[in-house]
């Protein structure tokens, strides 16, 4: 008889032999995942004493271990002025032509920096096709945008400014304003020792913002990497047992980020309407391939899919339970157990695997005012 997930080996420890830990221990736990990114002391470690001072971003220990550092951002290294510059900008709207949009505005904190609307509505009205992606530990990732076009955070912040359905501005008249701004210039010669400013100095700060958006204090994180055996419930564990074996979910959306850094065809649907990374690619083997999101706080970032096409995680679990369009010739290969029937979930089996995507929530991440506007 094959065991439950709940009765094998997490890492090096056993649940079924798993002492409990005890409450205070774990709210220390919680409290340094809550408050896991801090500077090294030092005699002049204070960020108000001028120049910039560097920045050392703490992650859980089993993240270092399974996927190593974030990846390096070279001239951009992170500093406590440089990231408060970004906040602040990501959550201005003088970022856009009108001032009535900021990054934040289709990245919502509480819908994990997401867009709960299928399609964010650009100031003019205009709406894209795409559903805007959830921005959560992206400094681990070497793509960015559905279709994979930048690959850097760097790169990435730059577009949304000029792109004409989104804040449809001029970078020249992005940099003006701040210019002629009363608090900016300071901002930008504290965090990189110049008053000047380019768009390139603005979306380094936006990207170092970025890449504190850490999440990592699940009650899935509670059961796997802190050993307490009663984060999950009884559905929820089933659900985790159907995620890591008979569901293959984990197959594309692997430990600890949850998610993949290939660009993938998951049989959406047998004629794309949106060729995906084919159209930077020009490749016909890459349509209907796009990039894989993170599941961590899957339950606040509806809709799903690249183009929001499914309201609830019910409708996905179900999409993939039964409807994977297993003829396309340029399926991924990691939708082989589609392919060979060997995905066969009963309602149940659907309805335990929705519970446990739940128990990737990080409620700390989605209200922290400290990543919210300054």
């Amino acid at each position: 008889m094959r065991r439950s997930f709940r009765d094998t080996e997490l890492g090096t420890v056993t649940l079924l032999h798993m002492r409990p830990i005890h409450p205070t221990l774990l709210c220390l736990l919680g409290l340094i995942l809550l408050f896991g990114c801090r500077k090294e002391s030092s005699s002049n470690d204070d960020p108000g004493s001028g120049g910039q001072t560097p920045f050392t971003l703490h992650v859980p220990i089993w993240v270092d271990t399974a996927v190593g550092p974030q990846h390096e951002a070279p001239g951009n290294p992170l500093t406590f002025e440089g990231i408060a510059l970004g906040r602040r900008l990501f959550h201005d709207v003088l970022l856009s032509d009108d001032y009535t949009q900021s990054c934040a505005t289709c990245h919502k904190q509480a819908n994990g920096f997401s867009d709960p609307a299928q399609f964010s509505t650009g100031t003019n009205g205009a709406h894209g096709t795409r559903n805007a992606m959830a921005v959560i530990n992206l400094g681990w990732d070497g793509r960015f945008f559905w279709d994979g076009r930048r690959n850097t955070l760097e790169e990435q912040a730059h577009d949304p400014v000029t792109n004409p359905i989104e804040m449809r501005n001029t970078w020249p008249e992005v940099v003006a304003r701040l210019q002629a701004h009363a608090d900016y210039p300071g901002l930008f010669e504290r965090a990189f020792g110049t008053p000047d400013i380019d768009s390139n100095k603005v979306v380094m700060a936006i990207a170092q913002f970025e890449r504190t958006l850490l999440s990592f204090n699940s009650r899935f994180d509670r059961l796997r990497y802190m050993g307490d055996s009663s984060a999950l419930n009884e559905q929820e564990y089933r659900g985790l047992d159907i995620f890591m074996r008979d569901g293959h979910c984990v197959d594309c959306h692997t430990e600890p980020l949850f998610s993949d850094p290939g660009m993938r065809n998951t049989g959406l649907e047998l004629i794309a309407v949106d060729s995906g990374l084919a159209a930077i690619t020009g490749n016909p083997a890459d349509i209907g391939k796009f990039k894989v999101p993170t599941l961590r706080n899957i339950a606040q970032s509806a809709p799903y899919m690249h183009d929001g096409r499914f309201a609830t995680l019910e409708e996905v679990v179900n999409f993939y339970a039964h409807d994977v369009q297993i003829t396309l010739p340029n399926l991924d290969g990691h939708m082989d157990p589609w392919r060979f029937g060997l995905v066969n979930l009963s309602p149940q089996n659907e309805a335990d695997l929705v519970a446990f995507l739940h128990t990737l929530t990080d409620t700390a991440f989605l209200t922290n005012p400290a990543l919210g506007p300054p």
